[in-house]
């Protein structure tokens, strides 16, 4: 049986996610909740299952046990399939070999026959710990088009924030001429969104290359691309348009959940035509009782609230008691907010326990936002002593 595949999809789902503190101290970043519903990788996953990529390895590394038992044989996301679907790649020991994956373009490297089992045309690399929807066919139209070595999605960032990001300089088509990474004095806002479009064979050869190369980070970024442009082969930066967020840190996870109750938002999670599916288990319609005060939040099935919430997402299995209050925070799944507890400016891990009277989080002073306060899975925060 033929196995030949046009474009698969690499999704990195590998890394540590230390930025998120204890969020991530037992489960990979692209694991963790997001929304009420979702966990982060679904937003990969659903895009390229609404894309028409059906076959995608999964790179995981840290932590991998939750994260491989979400993904399951990726019958939420319609890659349960014979031929293609979703494959886990962990990585494995070869004879006189490393096993670790070393960094972003040796992952691929040691996943060199799991592609060529497809005798795929392109490759599509993407992260897992990014939030948006996309619909990959645009980019791979515009890869094909411009007869391309390799194809970066970037989105326009202020130039001020764009020292954080790896720049791309283009010219008036959409070629790359210069890629800088993180640049102290960045000359472009064209920021790399972490999704690559490779014509295969370029790619491998360059894997190669790079996999004999003692002293490389192994890394796309910071050795594969500016060793194809050094090459002049021929690289394009795809201009996307719409919602982006990187939720590497505690900040950017906290802020891209508040964005959801902006109704301006561009992530419009209750549009079918791009639509993120997830590992949901069926729950009991959540209890509102005559106590509760709700104001512009987002509250997910199979849970009990009696207290004050505002401007916060609430998500399933969560039970806040009477008198408890919630302001601009995230409840990830089972969080327990005791009668009296305060919590602010937070994110709560899965199934912690905020006891009666405690104090979580701090109020913003003179409209500055406080720092988010954090805390990790299966905690129990009690009151302190007067």
């Amino acid at each position: 049986m033929v196995n030949k595949k046009k474009y698969i999809a690499m999704l990195l789902a590998g890394g540590q996610g230390s930025r998120l503190g204890s969020l991530t101290r037992n489960i990979a970043k692209p694991a963790v909740p997001f929304g009420g519903k979702y966990r982060i990788i679904d937003f990969t996953l659903s895009n390229c299952v609404n894309s028409g990529i059906d076959t995608v390895g999964v790179l995981t590394q840290y932590k991998p046990l939750e994260l491989n038992e979400y993904i399951g044989n990726g019958q939420p996301w319609g890659l349960d399939r014979n031929r293609g679907g979703v494959h886990i790649l962990q990585p494995f020991t070869k004879i006189n070999s490393k096993s670790w994956y070393e960094g972003t373009a040796n992952a691929i490297f040691q996943n060199i026959r799991f592609i060529e089992r497809y005798e795929p045309e392109g490759v599509v690399v993407l992260s897992g710990d990014h939030i948006y929807k996309m619909d990959y066919r645009k980019l791979l139209r515009f890869h094909e088009e411009n007869n391309a070595d390799c194809t970066i999605a970037v989105i326009d960032v202020p130039l001020h924030e764009a020292s954080r990001f790896g720049i791309m300089n283009t010219g008036a088509d959409g070629r790359i001429y210069k890629f800088e990474e993180k640049p102290k004095e960045p000359k472009s806002t064209k920021a790399s969104m972490g999704v690559y479009v490779f014509r295969w064979e370029v790619l491998k050869k360059y894997l190669t290359e790079d996999d004999k190369q003692e002293k490389s980070a192994h890394d796309f970024g910071k050795n594969v691309i500016p060793a194809m442009l050094s090459d002049q082969k021929r690289l394009y930066a795809w201009d996307f348009t719409g919602y982006w967020k990187d939720v590497g840190t505690t900040e950017s996870l906290w802020e891209a959940n508040m964005d959801l109750l902006n109704p301006a938002c561009e992530l419009d999670l209750d549009d079918n035509e791009l639509r993120i599916y997830a590992r949901n288990f069926d729950s009991p319609p959540t209890f509102i009782g005559e106590t509760a005060q709700l104001e512009n939040c987002m509250i997910t099935k199979g849970g009990e609230i009696y207290g004050h919430v505002v401007s916060s997402i609430i998500s399933s299995g969560c039970v806040i008691e009477e008198n408890a209050i919630v302001e601009n925070s995230v409840l990830l799944p089972g969080v327990t907010i005791k009668s009296g507890a305060v919590i602010r400016y937070a994110i709560i891990g899965q199934n912690a326990v905020i006891e009666s009277g405690a104090v979580v989080g701090l109020s913003d002073v003179e409209g500055q936002r406080p720092e988010i306060t954090v805390i990790g899975d299966k905690k129990k925060i009690t009151k302190k002593p007067a």
